[in-house]
């Protein structure tokens, strides 16, 4: 009986932490559609309205594509001409989730 208790205390730490770590991999898509998607687009190429209005770059654009992590990382930090700066209103683990789901966009 004690042991059976053991292999389910086990098994359930075992899904808590799966599961803990199947929303960390989600967090960078979910920030990113709350907080990038109405400019730079689902796809990223920030063919939107408010895109086209504050000429976002495309994701995918060669200058884009160029730049290394820790420029983009400044620039999702600090801002750049009409982004907002998201230093202090994300952490920097989530920035970091969402640099790297731009990443995945940019492989399509």
């Amino acid at each position: 009986m004690t042991r059976r208790l053991r292999w389910y205390g086990i098994a359930a730490l075992c899904l808590i932490a799966s599961g803990t770590r199947g929303l960390a991999q989600n967090s960078g898509a979910d920030i990113y559609k709350a907080k990038c998607q109405m400019c730079h687009a689902a796809d990223g190429s920030a063919n939107t309205p408010a895109g086209k209005a504050k000429k976002a770059r495309a994701l995918t654009a060669p200058e884009v594509l160029k730049e290394s992590d820790a420029d983009l990382l400044a620039i999702i930090q600090n801002g750049k001409n009409q982004m907002p700066a998201y230093k202090g209103k994300l952490s920097d683990a989530e920035m970091k989730d969402v640099l790297e789901y731009v990443h995945t966009l940019q492989k399509k």
